[in-house]
Parts: C-alpha cells; sequence; structure tokens
C-alpha cells in the first residue's frame, strides 16, 4: 500500500471531502438555471445553454492548473464534454418525452 501512496495519511478528511463535492455540485447545478430567473422560454433555454458552455470551459482551465496541461485545451476538453453531456440529456427527454 505504501509503495502506491494508499496509505490513510495521504487521504484528505473524508467531511472535508464530501462538503467540498456536495457545495461543488450544488454552484454548479444552479448556473444553468440563473436564465430562467430572468426570462422564459426558448430565450431562457439558449441562455442556459451558453452559460453552461462558458462554465465547462472555465472549469476545464481551471482544471489545467492542477492536472499541468494547457489551460486552453483542458477548457476545450471540458466544454466537449459538456456539450455531448446536453445532446444526451436532451436526448433523454426526447426519448421519455419530458419535452414537447
Amino acid at each position: 500500500q505504501s509503495e502506491l501512496g494508499l496509505s490513510e495519511h495521504n487521504f484528505p478528511n473524508p467531511w472535508k471531502s464530501s462538503a467540498s463535492a456536495a457545495i461543488s455540485t450544488a454552484i454548479g447545478a444552479f448556473i444553468p438555471i440563473i436564465p430562467f430567473f430572468f426570462m422564459s422560454g426558448i430565450r431562457a433555454v439558449i441562455a442556459a445553454f451558453v452559460i453552461s458552455i462558458v462554465a465547462h470551459f472555465l472549469v476545464g482551465a481551471v482544471k489545467s492548473l492542477i492536472t499541468l496541461r494547457s489551460w486552453w485545451a483542458s477548457g476545450l476538453e471540458m466544454t466537449f464534454v459538456g456539450v455531448i453531456e446536453a445532446a444526451v440529456t436532451y436526448g433523454l427527454g426526447l426519448a421519455f418525452g419530458a419535452i414537447s
């Protein structure tokens, strides 16, 4: 275990980790609904999509500080993942009749 760096001393406090994950998830879930406070209909949907894509790019760019990759490559990778995620979610909404 110690050869692989898997000792208990190498891991952070589980309460801090879970709180950090919960707060990050809450913030990430709140970002796309912001436009719906100010507008409605297709304009709000498009605004939410654009805000989500920008947020994905920014998170990817910041992630590059940890991964030591270029900020634009990391940002584009995260943006690509976000677009695929949006397409799959939209497709599931169509498949299950949630979107008319």
